[in-house]
């Protein structure tokens, strides 16, 4: 059963029976908003990117995004750059997957970011969602829908951080301004 959260909402990354989860998928879908114009409706391509920085003790020490599409140590990896989005038809159109008991141990947070790499602002951009699947029986655990249509160009979508000797993914959900992962870098450390 998939919980919708709402910004700052946090849930635990433990299967109903009391397991950890072992490998999740942060999903990223979006479509470009319709514009009407003189000739009717027409959309615009719009290219957004997920990314994942993985932290130690508050500090950023690896990254996975379409230009680096595999964690140093392996065990986080990008599915590839989808320039368009709406190909997955409400899926996933970019997909991070987390092996989580492959993330060193020293790795504390993984903050997920989405950005448009082209510029356009997030009023462009409709239905678009992230979410997160146990990878192992494809169960979708969370959705968070990315809303509000603002004058940004980027958000900090969510987090999944270690409690304990498990793990809990917290939906951010705010609004940025950047084009990459760089950019937004003064933005994601308030949330560590």
């Amino acid at each position: 059963m998939s919980v919708n959260l709402t910004k700052g909402q946090a849930i635990s990354l433990e299967k109903q029976d009391g397991a950890s989860l072992t490998a999740v998928r942060m999903g990223l879908g979006w479509q470009a908003a319709k514009r009407r114009g003189l000739f009717g409706s027409r959309t615009r391509e719009i290219d957004l990117d997920a990314s994942a920085v993985l932290f130690a003790e508050k500090q950023p020490v690896d990254v996975v995004f379409f230009r680096h599409l595999v964690s140093d140590d392996g065990s986080v990896r990008h599915t590839g750059d989808n320039l368009v989005g709406g190909v997955g038809q409400g899926g996933d159109d970019e997909s991070i997957l987390v092996d989580l008991q492959r993330v060193p141990v020293h790795i504390d947070q993984i903050i997920f970011t989405v950005n448009s790499f082209t510029g356009q602002t997030f009023q462009e951009v409709e239905n678009a969602f992230c979410r997160l699947v146990d990878e192992t029986n494809g169960q979708e655990l969370a959705r968070y829908t990315l809303n509000g249509g603002g004058e940004y160009t980027a958000q900090i979508m969510a987090k999944v951080h270690r409690v304990g000797s498990g793990w809990t993914m917290t939906a951010l959900g705010t609004p940025a301004n950047g084009r990459t992962f760089q950019d937004l870098m003064p933005a994601i450390l308030p949330h560590l």
